[in-house]
């Protein structure tokens, strides 16, 4: 399933609060546990930073959910 997400004029997003705010983790908490897990992918790339910047034109995968990131 691929969906988008507007950043709405925000320069940036960490990623564990992309995941809460997504939806696809119940907390922020589990966010973090999944991150580190190494269970999330930014454009390809296993992604171990909770708090990575995510920015207009990336692709964050998990758990067989796509986002592309817009601005």
């Amino acid at each position: 399933m691929n969906e988008t997400f507007s950043l709405e004029g925000n320069d940036y997003i960490p990623l564990c609060n992309l995941l809460k705010v997504l939806g696809w983790c119940d907390s922020g908490a589990m966010a973090k546990a999944v991150i580190d897990e190494g269970a999330v992918t930014v454009n390809g790339q296993v992604e171990v930073r909770k708090r990575c910047k995510i920015v207009a034109g990336q692709e964050v995968c998990f758990n067989g959910h796509t986002v592309t990131v817009g601005e």
